[in-house]
């Protein structure tokens, strides 16, 4: 679920023992703390590795089956966080991937590829250590294979 980024402590001495009598500083940034939802890690993930060339779709059979009927409901849209799992801590994420690559690509390269532009766009947006991107590849689109989620069309 939600989980913490915590700033650092306060430094600087107080009390009896300090000399002062008053409380140390705290710039106002530094007041408070920040959580990243699971979610959040999962849609910036998924918007990323979507960019890459090679990348045809995300998520395995069952997830992109009941993604395709979500589609076609009124205000459900596609999910940027399908076929995207993550686990984040206080300083850390960790993620699973399933995606579907288009027939040709070179696969290993595709998969390096994701990691490298999912693990810079996590750790620019949230601060948060990207300590594996795990990859599974679902699938192979076939250039004559037909479309899972086509168009509506217009009767």
């Amino acid at each position: 679920m939600a989980d913490t980024v915590s700033p650092n402590p306060p430094t600087g001495k107080s009390g009896p023992s300090g000399g002062q009598g008053k409380q140390p500083q705290v710039a106002p940034a530094d007041r408070g703390r920040t959580t990243i939802a699971d979610g959040v890690v999962e849609k910036i993930a998924g918007l990323a590795a979507r960019e890459v060339l090679g990348v045809h779709a995300m998520g395995g059979g069952l997830a992109r089956t009941f993604g395709a009927v979500r589609d076609r409901v009124p205000g459900g849209g596609k999910s940027p966080s399908r076929g995207v799992k993550a686990e984040v801590g206080e300083v850390q994420t960790a993620l699973d991937l399933e995606i579907v690559v288009d027939y040709g690509v070179a696969i290993t390269e595709v998969a390096r590829a994701v990691r490298v532009n999912v693990i810079a766009a996590v750790e620019r947006m949230t601060g948060l250590e990207v300590v594996e991107v795990n990859i599974a590849v679902t699938d192979v689109k076939l250039p004559d294979e037909e479309e899972e989620e086509p168009e509506p069309r217009i009767h």
